[in-house]
């Protein structure tokens, strides 16, 4: 039985303190859970606005218990940008705030929430689609991955068996539901009976820490630029007696602070835990054990319970010695289905079978140990936001921009032809708003021409040759 079937058992226990303190009981999620999903028909496909607040968490569990499909968007989705995704998913319901442009009939609300009929006709899917949620990139793309129930339901249990989460652990919010990451928080902690604390508070705001305090978390999550801000915010110096562990993934944290954390987290008691994941293999694929600090400081460390890891050359064999670096192959029940860039795709079912080429380059040590070395396609982690370089020089491009993209993980650089400081800053400002990322995150850098071979490719190696790797 899946774990949003079995909530009952926890029915006492508080499931989620909100922004304004309020406790729910597990009962009172079911209640308001159950209130959106009998208004919902099964298999139905749900646009569902997420944040971190008990309403959101509540319809999300909802239409897992009624089997409709919910579509997990942003909170900040801009209103063409939903529409445009509506032409192609043409989703039966929209569940959101009554701000984030649902107009429809409302056939269900529950703490500040509405379920509102769209008017489009029901969508063919394969019965085992549970969930879609983008692959944490912010370019805009329409597709979106596809999760089972089973993928859910193994991806989560197998977090929980590594990371030992109780009934006592409390999980403070500080990534957004609709990432993988934080998805995968909200999940495993309900599945154990433990309690969510659910703030739509920064980091960098005082109420983030006062709840924090008030409530006595055990853990919260964080991305490389996470752990980067926590740092600048003298983290050392706070007392925060009721932290257990601290967990870090959505991109590569430097070796540097990842001994510094392991340092640091040991002298308060607090297990730092580094993990590898991917929204096609439903949030995590590894864990580096806290023990395995400082010894293996800057691996991914090891494939979770239920899953295996490979290495692949160029002509497909598989390496089986240490220290080579190929491909990165996992296979587990959490390999997600496949891509939807459409509505016609849902009804597509499994086409991975459990296997996930990953695209990241890596080698393996002599105690098993796995390490990345690069990547295989051209996109970077912004923030934790999976960012594609080819789309964002096809969304420059139709801006009348020349130039193409470079870089490394949170800082996006674009190589630009005949720019002038005003277009420069206009273009940043472009940039900034179409993919939902701060202007911290991007470097302009002008240049004379952009580099190409004989047949037209761009030579990425000379612009870094010419400009200086970063």
């Amino acid at each position: 039985m899946y774990f949003w079937d079995r909530l009952e058992q926890y029915s006492d226990r508080i499931a989620v303190i909100d922004d304004n303190g309020r406790s729910y009981s597990y009962q009172e999620l079911i209640d308001a859970a159950d209130t959106f999903a009998l208004a919902a028909v099964p298999r139905s496909i749900v646009f569902l606005q997420c944040e971190n607040s008990f309403a959101s968490i509540a319809s999300y569990i909802g239409f897992l218990r009624r089997r409709a499909i919910p579509v997990l968007l942003s909170d900040s989705l801009a209103e063409e940008r939903l529409e445009e995704l509506k032409a192609l998913y043409r989703p039966q319901y929209i569940c959101c705030r009554e701000d984030f442009y649902g107009k429809g009939e409302v056939c269900a609300s529950a703490g500040g929430y509405h379920l509102l009929k769209t008017g489009h006709a029901p969508v063919p899917s394969a019965p085992s689609l549970a969930v879609m949620i983008t692959t944490s990139g912010s370019t805009g793309s329409a597709k979106f991955v596809m999760q089972s129930y089973d993928n859910v339901q193994c991806n989560t249990e197998s977090i929980i068996s590594y990371l030992g989460i109780t009934q006592e652990d409390r999980a403070i919010t500080t990534l957004p539901m609709s990432y993988t990451y934080g998805l995968s928080i909200i999940q495993t902690h309900l599945c154990a009976g433990a309690c969510i604390i659910a703030t739509e508070s920064a980091l960098m705001q005082r109420q983030f820490w006062t709840m924090l305090r008030e409530y006595k978390a055990t853990t919260f999550g964080g991305v490389p630029y996470t752990y980067e801000m926590l740092k600048k915010m003298r983290f050392s110096r706070m007392e925060l007696p009721s932290l257990r562990y601290l967990t870090q993934a959505g991109g590569r944290l430097s070796k540097e602070l990842v001994l510094e954390y392991h340092a640091l987290c040991q002298s308060k008691g607090i297990r730092f835990i580094v993990m590898y994941g991917q929204t096609e293999a439903t949030a995590r694929m590894s864990y580096l054990p806290w023990e395995a600090l400082p010894e293996k400081a800057g691996s991914i460390g090891i494939a979770i319970p239920g899953g295996t890891f490979s290495l692949e050359a160029a002509d497909g064999s598989i390496i089986t010695q240490p220290d080579e670096v190929g491909e990165l192959v996992y296979r587990g029940g959490n390999v997600t289905l496949g891509y939807a860039c459409c509505a016609e795709d849902f009804i597509a079912g499994d086409s991975r079978h459990g296997v996930l080429h990953t695209g990241d380059m890596a080698k393996v040590d002599s105690d098993g140990f796995y390490y990345l070395v690069g990547r295989k396609k051209r996109f970077l982690k912004i923030y934790g936001n999976r960012v594609n370089l080819d789309e964002t020089e096809n969304i420059l491009r139709a801006e009348g921009y020349e130039c193409v993209c470079g870089g490394r993980d949170d800082l996006l650089c674009v190589y630009l032809v005949g720019v002038q400081e005003s277009q420069e800053k206009e273009m940043l400002r472009f940039l900034s708003d179409r993919l939902s990322l701060n202007s911290a995150a991007f470097r302009v850098i002008p240049v004379a021409e952009i580099p190409r071979n004989a047949s037209g490719k761009v030579q990425y190696s000379a612009l870094e040759e010419q400009y200086g790797k970063l």
